[in-house]
C-alpha cells in the first residue's frame, strides 16, 4: 500500500484571493469581530513602544539627576497609558473571541448547508468526501487559532508587525542603516525554508486524508459493538491488529518526513537568530565603548534590537500562518464552488400532488465515474398513474440506480425522465423531492422523537394523530404502546436515558411510516422488509395495496413472492429491461423469472398459493 504525493497539485486560490473572501466574509458575517481586531492594531503598537521606550526613560531620568518627584510622575503617566492599553487589548481578545467563535459557526453551518445541496452523485464520490474532509478541517480550533479567521486576523497582526518593525527601524537607523538592513535581510533564509515545507505538506494532504480515513475506520470497526460478534467467531482480531500496524507504519512515516522538515525549519531559525543579534548586539557594544551613543540610548537601542529582532520573526512568522491558514482556506472554498451538475429547475410540483403522475423513463442511461460500461443502458419504461411496478433482477442489475435516478439523486448521462409529462429537470429540486415517499434499503435515524422522525418537523410539530395512525399501520403499534414516552421517545439510548435503539426490522417500519405520513404521489420501496421476519413481512403485503391506494408506486425486491401484488414486473438484466408483464406472463414466458422464481419457490410456493387465493 503506498501513498504518493501531488507535486503538481496547486492551491485553489491565491493567497490575496483568499484573504480578500476572508475579510468579505468576516464583514458580511460578524463585522465586529473585525473592527475589534482593527483596534488592537493601534493598542499593539503602543505597547510595543512602551516596553522599549520604559527602560531607557528610568535611565534617562536616573542619569539627567531628576528629582524623585519628578522620575516617579514622569515613569507613572507612562506605566499608567501602558496598563490602560493593555486592560483594553485584553477586553478586545476576550471580546475577539467570542465574535470569531460565532464566525466559525457561520461558516460552519454554510459548509454543512453545502454539503446538504450538493448533488447526491457529485457528493457520492470520494476525492469529494475526501476535500469535504479536508474543508471541515477548516473550520476546527487548534491552539486558540482557527484557520477561516486566522488569514484576517494574522493580516492586521502582520500590519502590527510590519508598523512596530518601521518605529524600531527608525529608532536604530539611528545606530546605523546597515544595522536595519542586516536584521531585515537575514529572515529570508526562513521565508525560504518554511515555503519550502508548507509546499510539501500541501503536496501530500491528499495522501494523508486518505491514509487517515483507513487508519480511523480500522481504529473504530473494532470497537463497533455491532462488529463484535463476527471479529470475535470467525478470528478477525489478528488481522485488525496487523492492518492497523500497516497503516500506523505508513502514518508514522509521513510523520518523521514532516518532523524531520520541521526540525531543519526550526534550525535554520536558530542559526539565523544567533547570527543577526550576535552582529546586532556587537555593534551596539562598540558605539558605547567609543562614547557614540549614551546610557539611556544605549538601553533604548539595546531593547529595540531584541524587540526589532522579534518583529521581524513575527512577519515572518505571521505571513508563514497566513499561508498556512490559505491552503485551508483553499479547501473550504473549493469545496464550496463543487458544481451542481443537474441544472435547478424553477417548475412547481402543486399541480402534481394531488394526484398519481405517470413516469416515463425515455431512453435513459447511466454509468458510473470510472465504470467501463453503463449500469443503465438505453432503458425505456412507462408507469401508468397508479400503476405498481415491480423491480426484479439479480445484484447488479441496476434496480437500485434506476430508482436513485428516479429520486433525482442521480442524473441520466443520456435521455430523459418525466413525471406527469413534465421532465424531473424542470422541476426545482426541493420541490421534486415533494413527490416522492421513498423508503432506501440503507435505513438511519438520528437523535429525533419517535414523532419527530415520522412528520420530519423537530420540536413536537405535525400531526400526532395521523403520525400514530401510520406508525400502527407500519407494524408498530405493538412497540409504540411499550415505550413509557410512546412517540415522544428519543431514537437513542446514549442521548437520552429513556430513548430506544430500534431493531434493524424497527427501522424498516419506521422509515415505512414515515413515507406513508408524507403521503406523496409516488411511493418508491426499495427492499422494504429486508430485514423483517416472515410474519411482519407478510402483515406488510397485506397492506400494499391500501398502502399504495391512489398513489403510483415503485417496488424493488429480491423475493420475488412479493411481486404477487404488483401490476406488473420488470426483469432488469445488465441495466436492460429483458422481461416485462404479469407474473402470470412471465412465468408463460419461461424465461429468467421464471427459472429465478422457481429457484425460490421451495421458501414460499404455499405463502404465495394463499396469497392468490385471497
Amino acid at each position: 500500500m503506498e501513498y504518493e504525493k501531488d507535486p503538481d497539485k496547486r492551491p485553489y486560490k491565491s493567497v490575496l484571493s483568499n484573504a480578500w473572501w476572508s475579510f468579505r466574509g468576516m464583514i458580511s458575517g460578524t463585522p465586529l469581530s473585525l473592527l475589534v481586531m482593527v483596534l488592537e492594531v493601534p493598542l499593539a503598537v503602543f505597547l510595543a513602544w512602551g516596553e522599549v521606550r520604559l527602560p531607557a526613560l528610568v535611565v534617562g531620568e536616573v542619569t539627567r539627576g531628576a528629582s524623585l518627584r519628578r522620575a516617579a510622575l514622569a515613569v507613572g503617566l507612562f506605566l499608567l497609558a501602558v496598563l490602560l492599553a493593555t486592560v483594553l487589548r485584553d477586553t478586545c481578545e476576550t471580546v475577539l473571541r467570542v465574535y470569531l467563535q460565532k464566525y466559525r459557526s457561520l461558516r460552519g453551518d454554510e459548509l454543512n448547508r453545502k454539503a446538504m445541496e450538493c448533488q447526491y452523485q457529485t457528493f457520492e464520490k470520494k476525492e469529494t468526501r475526501d476535500l469535504g474532509e479536508r474543508a471541515g478541517k477548516a473550520t476546527w480550533e487548534w491552539n486558540g487559532g482557527q484557520p477561516l479567521s486566522d488569514v484576517p486576523r494574522r493580516a492586521l497582526k502582520l500590519t502590527e508587525n510590519i508598523l512596530c518593525y518601521a518605529l524600531l527601524g527608525t529608532v536604530l537607523s539611528n545606530v546605523s542603516p546597515w544595522l536595519v538592513v542586516l536584521l531585515t535581510l537575514t529572515p529570508v533564509v526562513n521565508i525560504l525554508c518554511a515555503h519550502a515545507y508548507r509546499k510539501w505538506q500541501y503536496a501530500v494532504r491528499p495522501a494523508r486524508t486518505d491514509l487517515r480515513r483507513r487508519l480511523d475506520y480500522v481504529c473504530a470497526k473494532p470497537a463497533d459493538f455491532a462488529a463484535w460478534k463476527d471479529i470475535r467467531v470467525y478470528g478477525m482480531a489478528g488481522w485488525f491488529r496487523e492492518l492497523y500496524r500497516d497503516l500506523l507504519d505508513l502514518d508514522l512515516g509521513w510523520a518523521k518526513r514532516g518532523s524531520f522538515r520541521e526540525f531543519l525549519v526550526r534550525l535554520a531559525d536558530l542559526l539565523v537568530i544567533l547570527l543577526r543579534d550576535g552582529a546586532a548586539y556587537a555593534v551596539l557594544i562598540m558605539e558605547a565603548l567609543r562614547g557614540q551613543i549614551t546610557a539611556e540610548q544605549f538601553v533604548l537601542y539595546f531593547a529595540a534590537v531584541s524587540s526589532f529582532a522579534g518583529f521581524v520573526g513575527n512577519i515572518v512568522s505571521e505571513w508563514n500562518g497566513i499561508m498556512n491558514a490559505s491552503l485551508f482556506v483553499c479547501d473550504f472554498r473549493e469545496f464550496l464552488d463543487l458544481p451542481d451538475d443537474t441544472p435547478e429547475g424553477t417548475r412547481s410540483t402543486a399541480e402534481c400532488l394531488d394526484r398519481a403522475p405517470e413516469i416515463v423513463f425515455d431512453h435513459v442511461s447511466f454509468r458510473y465515474d470510472g465504470a467501463e460500461a453503463d449500469t443503465i443502458h438505453d432503458l425505456s419504461l412507462t408507469i401508468a398513474p397508479g400503476e405498481k411496478v415491480a423491480l426484479v433482477g439479480l445484484n447488479g442489475a441496476g434496480k437500485t440506480t434506476l430508482v436513485k435516478l428516479l429520486c433525482g439523486l442521480y442524473a441520466p448521462a443520456s435521455g430523459e425522465i418525466r413525471l406527469g409529462g413534465v421532465p424531473t429537470g424542470d422541476f426545482r429540486r426541493e420541490e421534486y423531492y415533494k413527490l416522492l415517499s421513498p423508503v432506501f434499503q440503507d435505513v438511519q435515524t438520528g437523535p429525533f422523537t419517535i414523532r419527530e422522525t415520522v412528520a420530519c418537523q423537530l420540536d413536537g410539530g405535525g400531526d400526532g394523530v395521523r403520525a400514530e395512525a401510520c406508525l400502527r399501520r407500519a407494524g408498530l403499534g405493538e412497540k409504540l404502546d411499550a415505550l413509557p414516552k410512546g412517540m415522544d421517545t428519543v431514537l437513542d439510548k446514549q442521548l437520552d436515558k429513556d430513548g430506544t435503539d430500534l431493531s434493524g426490522g424497527e427501522k424498516q417500519k419506521l422509515m415505512l411510516a414515515r413515507a406513508l405520513y408524507k403521503n406523496a404521489p409516488v411511493l418508491v420501496l426499495d427492499e422494504p422488509t429486508a430485514a423483517l421476519d416472515p410474519i411482519a413481512e407478510n402483515e406488510i403485503y397485506l397492506q400494499y395495496n391500501a398502502m399504495t391506494e391512489g398513489k403510483t408506486a415503485l417496488f424493488i425486491s429480491h423475493r420475488l413472492a412479493s411481486t404477487r401484488f404488483c401490476d406488473r414486473i420488470v426483469f432488469l438484466k445488465d441495466g436492460e429491461i429483458t422481461e416485462l408483464g404479469t407474473h402470470e406472463e412471465l412465468m408463460a414466458l419461461g424465461g429468467e423469472y421464471s427459472k429465478l422464481f422457481e429457484i425460490q419457490s421451495c421458501w414460499y410456493r404455499d405463502d404465495y398459493k394463499g396469497g392468490a387465493e385471497e
